[in-house]
């Protein structure tokens, strides 16, 4: 009896102290500093000389300059409380395509033909894993 009360409080402790930690939110990286950990990431999966390197570090900062209006809009909108109507969504999700679109071209005049390949193989595997865990999550939300 003695160890299951214990084994209980322990496991509320540990439950409030894992609690405790969510909520606890870390320091942003810059967005410079995003775009350098992706060129170093890329640069070793991809073995991309100095040349590479500064083409897509150019194209990366243009990405995430980008990225950082839309996410601002965004914000700008949550915070008036108003929702996109269908045509703006829509017009949202057509320029992100746009936008990925015209990054795959630029990739594709930067990069030799095996690297091209690998980085489409590493950007399936990140969308495929991405698809699982909203599946996931999706699942969890349903219980």
């Amino acid at each position: 009896m003695r160890m299951l009360m214990l084994v209980l409080v322990m496991a509320l402790g540990l439950t409030a102290n894992a609690q405790e930690r969510r909520g606890e939110h870390r320091e942003r990286l810059t967005q410079e500093q995003r775009v350098e950990l992706q060129l170093k990431k890329m640069t070793l999966a991809l073995d991309l000389n100095e040349k590479q390197q500064a083409e897509v570090k150019k194209l990366l900062t243009e990405k995430s300059k980008k990225h950082e209006q839309a996410k601002a809009a965004v914000k700008e909108r949550k915070e008036e409380g108003t929702k996109p109507t269908a045509d703006e969504r829509y017009e949202m999700q057509s320029k992100r395509l746009d936008d990925e679109i015209a990054m795959q071209k630029e990739m594709k005049k930067i990069l030799t033909p095996e690297q091209y390949e690998k980085f489409k193989e590493i950007k399936e595997d990140r969308k495929e894993k991405i698809t699982g865990r909203a599946k996931k999550y999706k699942n969890r939300e349903r219980r």
